[in-house]
């Protein structure tokens, strides 16, 4: 959070008139404020009627001085009635007091609004709206990078060729390095990857542990290169010249690491059961021991 600390002290303030610069230097004391939270995370409370509504907060002030654009996509339809009227212009936070005081309200229609609220809730869990979907395709501009509030994360978003995309993040992916750009097309999460260039290209599968269940071509061009380095490697230890080997010497000299490793490994092996051997005989004497 030290460079974002000097990129918010590098900001000026628009106008300077006093108001106006009075106004900044306490914004600018309220976002230096929040700077050390970002370690763990910035506490920020939307409204379900814009994908730029949010409650004001010291978190947000600090967007606003980098001049940072932050949306979200969790908004209520216009087209149902009964859930604009239910959740109206409230905040998450207000939302959720709501649905508890009217869940216990002594009037029906109180009890109903307070259940129609929370349905809202529970059917827009991924935090996500299709008409936040398309709000958010239609607010964001071309090539504009802005932060994605959702799910309690916040996630890099840029708009390309009409489409949105979130950068990739998840540690899951450290060693993909095609893996850049994750479309956001749906609210179920399923988006497709892409690489820099937001060409689409498809991550090996992995099982529930981890391992890689088929190599991608890329896996395998990968393998094939450092095959290429290790023989010339050899080559040049054994003084040869660096020049390029054959297909033949290559294969030759791939094998015949292999070879040396199966047999390293067979001795390996065979050490330990020959270890194993000797403690079983030892136990076999132990056993024939007879106290009279």
């Amino acid at each position: 959070f030290y460079f974002v600390g000097d990129c918010v002290l590098s900001v000026t303030p628009r106008e300077k008139t006093n108001v106006m610069e009075l106004n900044f230097q306490q914004n600018m004391s309220d976002a230096m404020a929040v700077l050390p939270k970002l370690s763990t995370g910035l506490d920020v409370n939307v409204r379900f009627t814009g994908v730029t509504d949010f409650e004001y907060t010291p978190e947000c002030i600090v967007f606003d001085l980098l001049d940072i654009p932050l949306y979200h996509g969790w908004l209520v339809d216009p087209q149902s009635p009964e859930i604009v009227a239910a959740v109206g212009k409230l905040s998450y936070n207000q939302l959720v007091e709501k649905i508890i005081d009217y869940k216990h309200s002594a009037e029906s229609s109180r009890v109903s609004e307070g259940l129609v609220a929370e349905q809202f809730l529970e059917s827009t869990a991924t935090q996500l709206s299709y008409h936040g979907l398309c709000e958010l395709n239609t607010t964001a501009k071309e090539g504009e990078m802005s932060v994605f509030f959702r799910n309690n994360h916040f996630s890099t978003m840029i708009k390309h060729k009409g489409d949105l995309y979130l950068l990739v993040t998840d540690q899951g992916f450290l060693q993909e390095e095609r893996v850049v750009w994750e479309s956001l097309h749906n609210v179920e999460g399923d988006g497709n990857f892409c690489d820099s260039d937001f060409r689409l290209c498809h991550p090996p599968q992995r099982t529930a542990s981890g391992a890689q269940l088929q190599p991608s071509v890329q896996e395998q061009q990968r393998q094939i290169d450092q095959d290429y380095l290790v023989a010339v490697s050899l080559q040049q230890q054994q003084g040869d010249a660096p020049g390029p080997l054959s297909d033949l010497e290559l294969a030759r000299q791939l094998q015949q690491e292999e070879y040396q490793q199966q047999q390293e490994q067979q001795e390996q092996q065979q050490q330990q059961q020959g270890q194993g051997s000797q403690q079983a005989r030892r136990r076999e004497k132990d056993s024939d021991c007879v106290v009279l």
